[in-house]
């Protein structure tokens, strides 16, 4: 039996500057995909601490929601709405994506250094927990739109389940979408590589989407260096990748982590192939 999930953004906040601008991503996709928002803040022994350094209360907290969803609401003509729960913050995303049945969540995080505040710490946790298609953005600026969007392509056949998002974002912003498959010598690699991309692009055609294609180098380095220099070298505003959460692991080498925390700090969307094919996106 199919989940039906709801047209609704989750984005959690910690209040801090990328969680802020987590919400101006969610605000520009629910006014172009015509999608609900919801603002989530957690409070427990962490966020308990900052809030009493930063010498907020519980109705501070309540009256920055309000203020907030009311600013945003009336601004783009939207319905934005918040939560405030206490508790684990991990579990209680989960629970409130799961209870809501929300399509997308969107997350703010400071990277893999400093404090990260609260909701950076977490992030990795969120998208292999959630099973819910995740944005991470950083402090970067958000531009209003995705004009052109990075695939990277592996050997995973799983990658095609990246099409829907990229079909459906793509066509809400005139995305280009910059096919990157990597650069495999073995010939069944190379063959799998060549099948998927070819199946990708028969799909593109189908529904309109605009796009190009480049290998990657067997020479300028690994692999998820080569999609995030080649994501700045085309101005891209969103990569996509599939979690394969054999790889997530809390290190720096996995090509996960390095893509999801560029230096570069362009965002990421990261689909989680749990449940997938048991969830219908539409």
């Amino acid at each position: 039996m199919k989940k039906t999930l709801n047209d609704i953004i989750l984005v959690p906040t910690d209040f801090s500057e990328v969680c802020d601008n987590a919400l101006e991503h969610a605000i520009v996709l629910a006014k172009n995909m015509k999608y609900r928002v919801f603002l989530l803040h957690v409070i427990n022994r962490d966020t308990q601490k900052y809030l009493e350094e930063e010498k907020l209360t519980r109705d501070t907290i309540v009256d920055k929601m309000e203020k907030t969803v009311s600013k945003y609401s009336k601004e783009h003509d939207l319905q934005v709405e918040y939560l405030i729960k206490s508790g684990n913050f991990l579990k209680k995303v989960e629970k409130v994506a799961e209870k809501l049945s929300v399509k997308l969540i969107i997350l703010g995080t400071h990277g893999k250094v400093g404090f990260q505040k609260i909701t950076g710490s977490f992030a990795l946790k969120v998208i292999t927990a959630t099973s819910v298609p995740t944005i991470v953005v950083q402090k970067r600026i958000f531009s209003g739109g995705y004009k052109n969007i990075i695939f990277p392509i592996t050997a995973y056949t799983q990658d095609r389940q990246k099409v829907v998002w990229a079909v459906n974002i793509a066509k809400t912003f005139g995305s280009i979408v910059h096919l990157f498959p990597k650069f495999e010598s073995e010939s069944y690699y190379k063959g799998k590589i060549m099948s998927i991309t070819k199946q990708i692009k028969t799909l593109f055609d189908k529904y309109g989407v605009e796009y190009v294609d480049k290998v990657s180098s067997p020479t300028a380095g690994n692999f998820a260096k080569q999609v995030i220099d080649y994501a700045v070298e085309n101005e891209s505003e969103l990569i996509m990748t599939l979690i394969d959460q054999d790889k997530m692991l809390p290190i720096f080498s996995s090509i996960d982590e390095q893509i999801i925390f560029n230096s570069s700090q362009i965002p990421v969307i990261c689909i989680n192939p749990i449940n997938t094919k048991k969830t219908s996106w539409h």
